[in-house]
Order: structure tokens, then C-alpha cells, then sequence
């Protein structure tokens, strides 16, 4: 091979070479993205200074007064999702859960011939019956509530919901009455709400007006 030859294929490999470590440097100026400044994504959210109205607490009623008024018929369209784990039927079969016919008023952890978690067994131990408001607060979230317990049922956050359905459960031969109703029940839970909204509704930097008190039989006036 003659000297000429040789100079062609060092040079023509030379400037392949040089041609790629171009490619290398030049390509990526091309593609290149410098972040911004501020992400398009992000939401800037004042914090609220004046503070908005608090959540009305989630308290037991009057039952006395819910009770007679709740819908029994919407209750029972919302147990259609617990007829997968429960039966309703006066004959009382398990299924998945115990039978739930006359729940209201017995016993938690005694329906003959179902295998109760230790929890709940617990609770009957501790707790004579299911009385309306230990079913009301099981129903808003029964793992809450009953650690422990076999029930996966994520709850009923809608109180009226809850409602209903006691109302349709106290139905099914249940054997616990009706109390005779009891606004002042209530009263603390209705005193809170009307501060929470007095506070919501006051202009910054004013003081909101406290709630009135009535005052107890028998107290100065």
C-alpha cells in the first residue's frame, strides 16, 4: 500500500472523527431545555387569615325527634349495598356478617352461630345492647370506630343517611323504644355551629359576638 493510500484513510478517518465529536457538542445545544424560573403547575394558595367557618361537629341528635321524622324507606335503599355481607330476613341467617334483623337493641357479638372478631366481642362485653347511638357511630366509619373489627364497610359520612337507616333497622323487630324527645340533646352541638358561623361571617379584625347562654333553672338571671 503506497504511502498516498495511506494519508487518504487516516484523513478520511480523521474527518469522520471530527465530524462525530461535532454531532456530539452541536446536537444537544439544539434539545437542550433550561427549566423555568417558576413551574407553570404550581398553584399559589393564600393562606386564609381570617379563618373560614368551622365543620358543624358530627354529634349524636335527639333522637326522640330524628327518629320519628326519618325516612324509612330511603334507610332501607341504602342497605342494598350491605345485603352482599348481611340478611335482613326475620329467620335470621349469617352470611358473610350476622343477620341483622332486631340488631337494634342486642347484644353486639351475640347473634347466634357467627364467629365474632375479638373486638367485638370486646364490646359486648362492655356495651349491653346496640343502642342508637353506638350504631350511628359505628355506621361513620366502622373500623374507626371498632379497631379491630372484621366489617370493611368504609361508613356512612352522610348523618341523615345514618339516620335513615337506624330508623329501618328499628323497623326489623327491633326491641329497643323511641325515647321521648329532647331538644336541649342537641343544643351544644346547634350553640357551636351558630359561634363557627358568626365567626365566618364577621369582618377581619372584628371580634365575632359570642352565642347567647340560656341561663339554667334556678341560676341568677
Amino acid at each position: 500500500m503506497s504511502d498516498l493510500t495511506t494519508n487518504k484513510i487516516l484523513g478520511a478517518g480523521l474527518a469522520t472523527a471530527l465530524v462525530l465529536a461535532g454531532l456530539w457538542i452541536v446536537v444537544p445545544m439544539f434539545f437542550q431545555k433550561t427549566p423555568p424560573a417558576k413551574p407553570g403547575y404550581l398553584i399559589a394558595v393564600a393562606p386564609d387569615l381570617a379563618g373560614g367557618a368551622a365543620a358543624a361537629p358530627d354529634v349524636p341528635p335527639d333522637w326522640g325527634t330524628v327518629l320519628p321524622a326519618a325516612d324509612v324507606a330511603a334507610g332501607e335503599a341504602k342497605t342494598a349495598v350491605c345485603k352482599s355481607c348481611h340478611s335482613f330476613d326475620p329467620s335470621g341467617p349469617n352470611n358473610i356478617g350476622p343477620g341483622l334483623y332486631g340488631v337494634v337493641g342486642r347484644k353486639p357479638g351475640s347473634h347466634p352461630g357467627f364467629a365474632y372478631s375479638a373486638a367485638m366481642i370486646a364490646l359486648g362485653a362492655k356495651q349491653p345492647i346496640w343502642d342508637y347511638e353506638h350504631l350511628y357511630e359505628l355506621m361513620k366509619g366502622p373500623q374507626i370506630f371498632l379497631p379491630g373489627t372484621k366489617m370493611t364497610f368504609i361508613g356512612l359520612k352522610s348523618p341523615q343517611d345514618r339516620i335513615n337507616v337506624i330508623a329501618y333497622l328499628h323497623s326489623l323487630g327491633s326491641s329497643l323504644p323511641i325515647p321521648a324527645p329532647n331538644p336541649k340533646a342537641t343544643a351544644p352541638a346547634a350553640t357551636a355551629t351558630a359561634a363557627s358561623a358568626a365567626g365566618a361571617s364577621a369582618p377581619k379584625g372584628a371580634t365575632p359576638t359570642p352565642a347567647p347562654v340560656a341561663n339554667k333553672p334556678g341560676a341568677p338571671a
